[in-house]
């Protein structure tokens, strides 16, 4: 299992977007399905599912988030066919933000918005080396902008088997970005490969629950690590999720709830599910008595 895994959040659709996304990806998967009742949103889907060697989760739990394009994947090809079949098929029904093209950086390269609103770059990687198929990349804007290199020292200081690695910057002349802020930066988290940007331009978004990242933990003192570190807004802090001083959203989970909630007894997944609802911080012991009643 991935020690990070990204979290997305959808209205109703994340069985039919996970159907979709293990069409377009080759190689792709999925792993299992949970649903849930009784929750705020009431039944809840919860879909997790492998896109080209990479763990992501789904779920449909109500219209109260929407995607935007503060946090993006980028899509590393070897060839530039793959570049236009992958953009042939994620731009139906979705939005160009970066028209597939020629640029400085990549011969053949897109930025598109699918129909769900998700955000991907797709990416022609000449003689790259392709350390990760799916690169999570987050954009620094608004009130965030100018803070990318501060975030990834951050990040790399909390999270084990980290490093920050290559750092373009922007430079005189890129206006309206300030010189020295990031341009592009990628860098590794719990073994997992991440990208950053600053962008001083007008954005009308910023990072929000619509995509967060779960950090899955074996033990208490895990959890109490994570969060201790990571949460800066204690109005965030609910079933296990909360928000860091940049604004991005991160869940604190237990791998142990993840298996109670797969259980086939229903009274027994019941149970967990008031459980944790009524915490912020998980509680694993707690957890553990709830299923067993």
């Amino acid at each position: 299992m991935q020690k990070i895994t990204p979290h997305l959040w959808f209205d109703r659709e994340a069985l039919e977007a996970a159907g979709f996304y293990i069409s377009v990806f080759k190689d792709s998967t999925q792993n299992s399905t949970t649903k849930l009742h009784g929750t705020p949103s009431g039944r809840v889907d919860i879909v997790s599912i492998d896109l080209m060697g990479q763990e992501f989760t789904l779920i449909s739990a109500g219209p109260f988030f929407k995607f935007n394009p503060s946090v993006s994947f980028l899509v590393a090809c070897r060839e530039k066919s793959d570049v236009d079949m992958l953009w042939e098929k994620l731009s139906e029904g979705g939005s160009a933000l970066m028209e597939l093209g020629e640029y400085p950086f990549s011969e053949r390269y897109g930025w598109v918005q699918d129909r769900y609103g998700l955000s991907w770059q797709i990416m022609f990687m000449g003689g790259y080396d392709i350390k990760q198929n799916i690169t999570p990349t987050l954009m620094f804007t608004d009130k965030q902008w100018g803070k990318a290199e501060d975030a990834i020292n951050f990040y790399a200081s909390v999270f084990r088997d980290s490093e920050v690695r290559d750092i373009l910057r922007y430079r005189k002349g890129e206006e309206p970005d300030r010189v020295r802020t990031i341009k592009h930066a990628s860098f590794r988290l719990g073994g997992m490969e991440f990208a950053a940007m600053d962008s001083a331009r007008v954005h009308d978004f910023a990072f929000n629950e619509a995509i967060s990242f779960v950090v899955h933990c074996e033990t208490q003192d895990e959890i109490d690590y994570y969060w201790e570190r990571l949460s800066a807004d204690p109005q965030a802090e609910q079933c296990g999720w909360l928000k860091d001083r940049y604004g991005v959203s991160w869940q604190i989970v237990p791998t142990i709830l993840e298996q109670m909630l797969r259980d086939q007894d229903e009274e027994k997944v019941a149970r967990v599910t008031r459980a944790f609802l009524e915490m912020k911080k998980f509680d694993i012991e707690a957890l553990v008595r709830a299923y067993k009643g």
